[in-house]
């Protein structure tokens, strides 16, 4: 079954991992894997940097180890813009030995140590080329619910929305995002301009102040009061604030499910422990989307 196809059925459940940093073998994160399984979540990525040969052989063999030992359906990040046509090749034909038919295509992080390789610029042209020339390839994308941090406004990030979409994406996976109005106005838009392809909403939640700081500055996510307010109040209180993060996550998950979102992605940051604590919590509104839905 394609990825896309799940969201006909069910509200869908899916989790983000990524691989074991350069200095740590494939065995460290087969505890995180382990812990993850029980939820039995409808898929599990896995993250791939912009970096060295190393890096994609790590990434693969999680993706092995989720779709051939855990036997839940793995999807592989690719992103594009330091990789030749040759490395792409590359990772997709050994994706496919290990039956693991489905990625998140992307442009990638600008690095400033790294010189783009000059086949994909766009996260668009890498969807080109899988989608003719890997035709049995699911292929996912990266939208924004607040707009690209790199884009002139709305208007040219649909747009480039819409040329992922036209080029052979058939599903959606938001970057995370901690005000759902702006998701449902995104929603909206996303309406207005024909795209209607399942759409999952990215959810982190908050265990580490200064970690998703980063991100946020990053990614060019703004920070509503109320987060910031949390994150003041707690920052001096390791346990407080990984429970508020917790219930904020909760929260934004509940209210997500209750407007009848599509899915929800879980960044996991590797803490199996949180990502059970949200399950628990939440699991009972998505039993409850999919009677709805089969009805």
């Amino acid at each position: 079954m394609e990825i896309n196809d799940l969201f006909k059925e069910k509200t869908v459940f899916s989790l983000e991992v990524f691989p074991p940093s350069k200095t740590n073998s494939i065995n460290s994160i087969i505890k995180t894997l382990e812990g993850l399984k029980d939820l039995k979540p409808d898929f599990i990525s896995v993250t791939l940097g912009s970096g060295g040969v190393r890096k994609d052989e790590k990434t693969i063999a999680v993706a092995d180890i989720i779709q051939n030992h855990l036997n839940i359906p793995a999807i592989a990040h690719v992103p594009g813009l330091y990789k030749s046509r040759n490395e792409v090749d590359s990772i997709i034909q050994n994706l496919n030995r290990i039956n693991v038919k489905s990625i998140l295509a992307l442009r990638g992080d600008r690095m400033d140590s790294l010189e783009p390789k000059g086949d994909f610029f766009h996260a668009n042209e890498l969807i080109r080329y899988v989608h003719k020339r890997y035709p049995d390839f699911d292929i996912s994308s990266a939208c924004y619910p607040e707009c690209h941090q790199e884009s002139t406004g709305f208007v040219e990030d649909i747009n480039n929305l819409k040329l992922k979409i036209n080029a052979g994406s058939n599903h959606l996976i938001s970057q995370l995002f901690f005000d759902n109005q702006h998701f449902y106005d995104f929603q909206e838009k996303l309406k207005l301009s024909g795209i209607n392809v399942p759409l999952e909403a990215g959810i982190m939640p908050c265990i580490n102040k200064k970690q998703i700081e980063k991100i946020a500055e990053v990614s060019g996510v703004p920070v509503p009061e109320k987060f910031q307010n949390m994150l003041k109040k707690y920052e001096n209180n390791k346990e407080a604030l990984k429970e508020a993060g917790i219930a904020y996550a909760v929260d934004q998950i509940i209210d997500l499910l209750a407007h009848g979102v599509d899915g929800i992605h879980l960044y996991t940051m590797n803490n199996p422990d949180v990502a059970r604590r949200i399950w628990d919590a939440t699991k009972y509104a998505f039993k409850a989307n999919q009677v709805q839905k089969v009805k």
